[in-house]
């Protein structure tokens, strides 16, 4: 009886597992692929927005298929005009002083 019920599990989370990949964004620090879903319509923008921020990149929608099962396609490209090398020497040259507080016995 026990392995009855085993199996049963096994069969019903095997569907489940094998339709998990297909969810989420799918992308690194160039671009990505969303999965299209009729739940994502007004807000795939939004998605490959919040992914490219993360690169401090805006977010280029690239291709929309919108059937179910295949993908938006997007790319993460920097801003006009903007250089890394003035970025970093920005966030690091200029950033507020960390000062270290002593207690006092």
């Amino acid at each position: 009886m026990r392995w009855k019920g085993m199996l049963i599990a096994i069969f019903a989370l095997v569907p489940a597992a094998a339709s998990a990949h297909i969810w989420g964004v799918k992308g690194n620090d160039t671009g990505g692929i969303i999965p299209w879903s009729p739940e994502i319509r007004y807000v795939y923008r939004d998605i490959a927005a919040a992914h490219c921020a993360a690169y401090n990149k805006l977010a280029v929608i690239t291709s929309v298929h919108a059937w179910y099962g295949d993908y938006v396609g997007f790319s993460c490209r920097f801003p006009r005009g903007y250089d890394p090398v003035k970025a970093f020497a920005h966030a690091y040259l200029y950033a507020a002083p960390v000062v270290a507080l002593r207690a006092r016995y």
